[in-house]
């Protein structure tokens, strides 16, 4: 078969680094990132992501074979920060933001079985099962 072995997908052989950063002469402020073991999940999310950057002038990415797990995405700034800089913040936000988004699920979560816990202890009391 001509898929790769699932593990090969998502785990760096010995070696390899996760991502490379190579300038790209054609366009001023211009890197190009290649990206290993990833896929469109993150590849959507940091080039939208980065085009809402004040500082990030086109932001894109692209997958060059379905199977083969390398991300490519291009970044050019206005040249007050670099594209290398542009990745990291978003990156950075983006972790924030997903991290927030977690305590917020979490706390939702105990909250509802909580109610759910209070709602079951009402059915079994009483002859009527809790209600009037």
């Amino acid at each position: 078969m001509n898929a790769p072995d699932r593990f090969e997908l998502f785990l760096l052989q010995d070696g390899e680094k996760k991502i490379e950063e190579k300038v790209f002469t054609g366009m001023s402020n211009t890197s190009d990132f290649k990206i290993l073991k990833e896929d469109h999940t993150l590849g959507n999310l940091l080039a939208e992501h980065l085009k809402q950057a004040p500082h990030v002038l086109m932001a894109g990415y692209k997958i060059a074979h379905p199977n083969v797990p390398e991300l490519f995405i291009r970044i050019q700034t206005d040249g007050s920060i670099t594209p290398r800089e542009a990745l990291v913040g978003a990156c950075k936000q983006l972790v924030a933001m997903y991290g927030q988004l977690g305590r917020e699920f979490q706390k939702e979560l105990a909250l509802r079985q909580y109610a759910d816990q209070g709602e079951q202890g009402g059915a079994n009391g009483g002859a009527n099962g809790g209600h009037y």
